[in-house]
C-alpha cells in the first residue's frame, strides 16, 4: 500500500521521520444472507490507496460464504489487510485509542443488531462497533432480514439512537442495473459513501452520462479482482 510521509520541522529546526498516513476501515461480515455486501466491499476498498482493511468473520460468515458464493474462505480472508478472530476482544480494534474511519458491517445479522443495540460486547463484531460508537466513528449496519417484526424494529430504533446507521440493502433501480453484480456493487459504493469513501463505483442521480460512465468503467471487474489477490 503507498503511504504520504509528512517531515514536519521539529525544535531546532530537526527533521522528524516521516510518518505513513493509513485511513483504517473495519470491515466484519456475519451470517446473514447476503455476505456478498461484506466481500465485494472488501473488493472494492483494495483497490483504493492510503486504505486499509480490517477484517472480522463470524463463524456463521464462513458457512455463509461457502453457500452463497464460489469464494474458498481463505481467499475472502486475504482480501483483508489485518483480519481479527471474533473471539480476539483484546486486538487493536477493540481500543478507542486505536484510531479508524468506523465500521461497515455487512450484511449484519439480528443477532450481531441486537448485540451493537443492547452494547453486548461478548465476542469483537460487537465490541469494536461499540467503540466507534462511543469514539463518535461511523458504524453502518447493512441489516439484511425481511420480513420484520417488532422486536426487529425496536433493535433498529435502539442502534440508531446509540449512533449507528442501519441501512437495510435495499436496491435503487435508477441506475439501471443489467445484474445482481451491478446492484451489490452500488449498494456497497452508497455503505462507502456514508464513511466519506467515494470509491468511483456508485452510477449517481443526475450525474452527467460521462461521469456515470467513468465510475461504471472503473469498477474491478471479476478478472482484475482475482488478479488482485495474486
Amino acid at each position: 500500500m503507498r503511504h504520504r510521509g509528512v517531515s514536519p520541522r521539529g525544535r531546532g529546526g530537526r527533521t522528524r521521520a516521516a510518518v505513513p498516513i493509513v485511513k483504517r476501515l473495519i470491515i466484519a461480515i456475519t451470517g446473514a444472507s447476503g455476505v456478498i455486501y461484506g466481500v465485494r466491499a472488501l473488493e472494492i476498498v483494495r483497490a483504493l490507496a492510503g486504505l486499509e482493511t480490517h477484517l472480522i468473520l463470524s463463524p456463521s460468515a464462513a458457512r455463509t460464504i461457502a453457500e452463497e458464493t464460489d469464494y474458498p474462505i481463505e481467499r475472502v480472508r486475504a482480501l483483508g489487510d489485518q483480519v481479527y478472530s471474533h473471539k480476539d476482544i483484546g486486538a487493536a480494534i477493540a481500543s478507542g485509542s486505536y484510531r479508524t474511519e468506523g465500521m461497515l458491517i455487512a450484511p449484519c445479522s439480528v443477532k450481531t443488531l441486537s448485540g451493537v443495540a443492547n452494547c453486548f460486547d461478548d465476542e469483537l463484531v460487537v465490541r469494536a462497533a461499540d467503540v466507534c460508537l462511543k469514539e463518535r466513528r461511523r458504524v453502518v449496519l447493512l441489516f439484511r432480514e425481511t420480513p420484520l417484526h417488532a422486536g426487529h424494529i425496536a433493535l433498529m430504533a435502539q442502534a440508531t439512537r446509540n449512533g449507528a446507521i442501519v441501512m437495510p440493502p435495499v436496491p435503487g433501480f435508477y441506475h439501471r442495473p443489467q445484474s445482481v453484480d451491478d446492484i451489490v456493487t452500488q449498494t456497497v459504493g452508497r455503505a462507502l459513501d456514508l464513511f466519506g469513501i467515494d470509491a468511483h463505483v456508485v452510477k449517481r442521480w443526475k450525474d452527467t452520462d460521462a461521469a456515470a460512465s467513468a465510475a461504471m468503467s472503473s469498477r474491478p471487474t471479476g478478472a482484475a479482482r482475482s488478479r488482485s489477490l495474486r
